[in-house]
């Protein structure tokens, strides 16, 4: 008689990584520093100017130990968890309380899309909220904005005039520089960075401008 296989059980303390990387952090409140990324697989989501759709499948399987153990073998104190879309593993949530737990300046790139609920508040979230011009902005879960502090960080890709203006209503009918810090990014190539800012000035709208430094640096280079 041929003896029956039972499934593997997947470990609840894996997660599928597409890379760890050190680089400079390019984005947000802690632009500039030495950054070791995260980069887990996978993303429901389907923005127009994805950069990163290399991690939308694939991937290898890691234990958080070996993770953190990488983490830690690069030497530096800043850690970005990201995608894809990192709260689509519900085992991110692990991964980002033990990188806190270690001592580490932690961030996460999340879409804004899943619940950020359960991300420990030592995290610098920040949630990407997704303009008209993303084509994918019905995928907002506007609940989140009741959670963000002011650890948390709000970002909009910005893709035309009409996503600013959409995206400078939003900043204003949720109070969310009241709330936390406001970043108003050019989406890469669709628009001038000049233009932007400009809007933003005009506005007197209290967001803060930013640019890739990465991609300023190393173009659209994978791992950089």
């Amino acid at each position: 008689m041929n003896a029956v296989l039972e499934p593997v059980a997947v470990s609840p303390t894996r997660l599928r990584i597409t890379e760890i990387f050190l680089s400079l952090q390019g984005e947000a409140r802690d632009a500039g520093w030495p950054t070791v990324f995260v980069r887990l697989t996978g993303c429901p989501l389907r923005c127009t100017y994805c950069d990163t759709a290399y991690a939308f499948h694939g991937g290898e399987w890691q234990e958080i130990d070996d993770i953190l153990a990488t983490v830690r073998g690069h030497g530096v104190r800043h850690v970005c968890v990201t995608g894809g879309e990192p709260l689509a593993q519900k085992r991110c949530v692990q991964l980002l309380g033990k990188l806190c737990d270690a001592g580490y300046v932690v961030s996460l790139e999340t879409s804004g899309a899943i619940d950020i609920a359960d991300v420990d508040t030592r995290v610098s979230r920040i949630v990407d909220i997704k303009t008209p011009g993303s084509g994918e902005v019905e995928r907002n879960l506007w609940s989140n904005m009741a959670l963000l502090t002011p650890n948390d960080q709000v970002k909009f890709v910005i893709c035309s005039r009409e996503d600013f203006d959409w995206a400078a209503d939003i900043v204003r009918t949720q109070n969310l520089a009241e709330k936390c810090d406001v970043l108003f990014s050019p989406s890469y190539a669709q628009i001038a960075p000049a233009d932007l800012a400009q809007w933003i000035i005009d506005a007197r709208l209290p967001v803060k401008f930013q640019m890739q430094l990465h991609k300023a640096l190393w173009g659209e280079a994978q791992g950089r």
